[in-house]
């Protein structure tokens, strides 16, 4: 029993890597007898594999697409090309395959033999992207792809935080789900000791296992996690905080407004809501300005006359010796 399913995993494993076989190159290949083949085919068949054959001088057997994903059964270099590559589009700001790259990665690092998981991690020891801005801090991917792996085993996680400040904490959670946007990642997660819904920036993340026990998960804080984690990151921080009014449809203002920068709210097809936190309400104008869109103050009443003074200061500057 233990040779035929090995032989099975091999005659899977030729079929994905090729996309044409003929019945005595497999059975070349595998030490066995045509007849043997399409019996092992019709195995593969029972379990779901789609094993198209045809018949004739040119015939063979072809791996075809099923209605769901089949495993897939990669060699070392193939396992490392597929791990490398997923660190790398964890990385970066591509929309929508930041999060998946991260559970596919937390899948793979958990199988992937130590041999192979110490290239993968010195490929992305020694590899450094040109992609991040000056202030952005480097995320390792083994931290993400703990906290990944501890959202989905629901599982307590305990970690070291450092906070803007510099200040360390430790900080036992039950974690939910890992927010990126184009620069950074989040953590939102259960705080046990403060009874509350918390979001941790991913870099400032030490974890300190091990983690555990098992725990039920709660009801999140909001059904789009990605707009709870803008407003925390973008508004709740900041002591200064605004509601504009942006002459120019969402989508035109979503082009100039990243998520960490402010939240977008429609308003009609031609105008939308912005608001926006910062240390300060001249801050808040030089953001504002910066976007090159019309806009208008709802709140503070402050923020206008902030506006009035950077106007009067312009005006003399423009007007000069």
């Amino acid at each position: 029993m233990l040779e035929t399913s090995a032989r099975l995993l091999r005659l899977l494993s030729l079929l994905q890597a090729h996309r044409d076989w003929s019945g005595a190159d497999l059975a070349d290949r595998l030490g066995v007898t045509p007849r043997t083949v399409r019996r092992d085919v019709d195995k593969l068949r029972d379990l779901g594999y789609p094993v198209n054959a045809s018949r004739g001088t040119g015939g063979g057997y072809q791996l075809g697409a099923g209605a769901e994903l089949p495993p897939l059964l990669l060699d070392d270099e193939e396992a490392v090309a597929v791990a490398v590559g997923l660190r790398t589009a964890a990385g970066q700001g591509i929309e929508g395959i930041g999060e998946t790259s991260v559970r596919a990665l937390a899948k793979l690092e958990q199988v992937l033999p130590n041999r192979l998981r110490r290239r993968v991690s010195a490929l992305g020891a020694f590899t450094v992207p040109m992609l991040r801005g000056p202030e952005d801090s480097a995320v390792d991917p083994g931290v993400l792809t703990e906290l990944a792996g501890a959202c989905r085993d629901a599982e307590q996680l305990r970690f070291a935080y450092r906070s803007h400040g510099g200040e360390l904490s430790r900080r036992t959670v039950e974690p939910h789900r890992l927010v990126c946007t184009e620069r950074r990642w989040y953590l939102v997660a259960w705080d046990l000791e403060r009874a509350d819904w918390r979001t941790f920036r991913v870099d400032r993340i030490t974890p300190t296992p091990p983690h555990g026990p098992r725990f039920a998960p709660r009801t999140p804080p909001a059904e789009d996690l990605a707009a709870y984690v803008s407003r925390g990151v973008a508004v709740s921080a900041y002591a200064a905080r605004s509601v504009i009014l942006l002459k120019a449809p969402l989508a035109e203002a979503a082009r100039r407004v990243s998520p960490s920068a402010g939240v977008l709210e429609a308003v009609d097809d031609d105008t939308c809501r912005l608001t926006a936190g910062a240390p300060d309400l001249t801050v808040l104008v030089i953001h504002v300005l910066m976007m090159g869109i019309d806009f208008e103050v709802i709140e503070p009443p402050e923020l206008s006359e902030v506006l009035r003074e950077a106007r009067d200061r312009l005006t003399r500057a423009l007007e000069g010796p």
